[in-house]
C-alpha cells in the first residue's frame, strides 16, 4: 500500500512502538500521548501504520488488541507468522521473531495469517 503522508502524531506513534520493547495497546500508547491527539486520532493512525505494513496487530488471550513495529528483513519481504508471548502476570506482549510455528494444513486450504500466542510467565516474571 502507498505510504500516507507523515504527521506529528503518526511519527510520534511510531516512534512510540518502535522503541517499546513489547507491544503496546491503544489504551497504553493513548496513556504516553496524552498531550499529543485523542483517542479517535491513535486509532486512525494504528490503522493506518497496519495497513502500511510498518506494524501489526496482536490479539492478547483476553481480546486486547497490542501493536509492535514490522521487522523488515533485507529482502524487503515479512511475514507476521511468528510466536508472541503473553505473560499473564505483568501482561506484556513479546514477539518472539526468532520462533516461526510449524504446522500441517491439510490440502485446499490457503493459510493467509497465522496467529500463534503463547501465555506464561515472562523473564523478568518467573
Amino acid at each position: 500500500m502507498k505510504n500516507t503522508r507523515n504527521t506529528i502524531a503518526k511519527s510520534a506513534i511510531l516512534e512510540l512502538i518502535k522503541n517499546s520493547e513489547v507491544a503496546l495497546s491503544h489504551a497504553e500508547i493513548q496513556k504516553m500521548n496524552q498531550e499529543l491527539c485523542d483517542r479517535v486520532t491513535i486509532y486512525r493512525v494504528l490503522d493506518r501504520l497496519v495497513a502500511e505494513d510498518v506494524i501489526h496487530k496482536i490479539a492478547t488471550p483476553d481480546g486486547t488488541i497490542k501493536y509492535a513495529a514490522c521487522h523488515h528483513h533485507d529482502n524487503h519481504h515479512h511475514t507476521h507468522n511468528h510466536v508472541h508471548f503473553s505473560c499473564e502476570k505483568c501482561h506484556s506482549v513479546t514477539c518472539l521473531d526468532s520462533v516461526e510455528p510449524s504446522f500441517n494444513v491439510p490440502k485446499n486450504y490457503l493459510v493467509k495469517q497465522v496467529n500463534f500466542t503463547l501465555s506464561g510467565l515472562c523473564p523478568d516474571c518467573i
